[in-house]
């Protein structure tokens, strides 16, 4: 059953909504499927749509996500160079799989980070959810570069991250954020079972 009272809001703000919103959504959708791909050309989208993110989360006072749009520029940059240059003699790069330990100590470091980011955001700032909003920022900063660096296993990452996001965006009334990730979680199933299949075929 569907809820009236959240139907209405998201017809608010389909009404409300800006130009830089819908084209920071539509940007965001043709990064993932170009990422899908492994086209170079998702850094572009990437790029564009981070630029208008970091304006949005900043006017709704999402300190930590504001942050991470930053962080995402500089990695569209990074992120192209190595899909195009990254891989054995300066060619494209390949995917690759990370050990246990390494996603170990990821996922530790992401955690650790969490918490002292998102205790010192809720004593001495008024982030809202500054421990959600802190665990989806460190875990996007990890994240994002594993994409950059053809990890297979960012996929299923970005399948909690998001999933954690959407919650916030709902929390701060961005809505159409929300819808935007909540459909990121089709891509993401798409993108991983896609990834692992071309891994299998030029690994094996």
């Amino acid at each position: 059953m569907s809820d009236p009272g959240l139907a209405a809001q998201l017809q608010q703000a389909v009404a409300t909504m800006s130009g830089w919103e819908a084209a920071a959504v539509v940007l965001g959708i043709a990064y993932l499927l170009l990422a899908v791909r492994e086209s170079s050309w998702c850094w572009y989208a990437a790029f564009a749509s981070t630029g208008i993110l970091l304006v949005l989360f900043w006017n709704v006072n999402l300190v930590m996500e504001s942050a991470l749009q930053v962080y995402y520029l500089a990695m569209a940059a990074y992120g192209w160079w190595q899909w195009r240059h990254g891989g054995s003699r300066g060619g494209a790069l390949a995917i690759s799989r990370w050990s246990w330990r390494a996603h170990l100590l990821g996922a530790g470091a992401v955690a650790a980070a969490t918490l002292l980011s998102g205790a010192l955001l809720h004593s001495y700032s008024n982030a809202a959810l500054p421990f959600l909003d802190s665990f989806t920022t460190w875990g996007s900063i990890l994240t994002t570069w594993m994409v950059a660096r053809k990890v297979l296993e960012n996929w299923l990452y970005w399948l909690v991250i998001d999933s954690a996001s959407i919650v916030l965006y709902v929390d701060r009334g961005l809505y159409l954020v929300a819808l935007l990730f909540a459909a990121y979680l089709v891509i993401i199933v798409f993108g991983y079972r896609t990834w692992l299949a071309h891994y299998r075929a030029t690994s094996g």
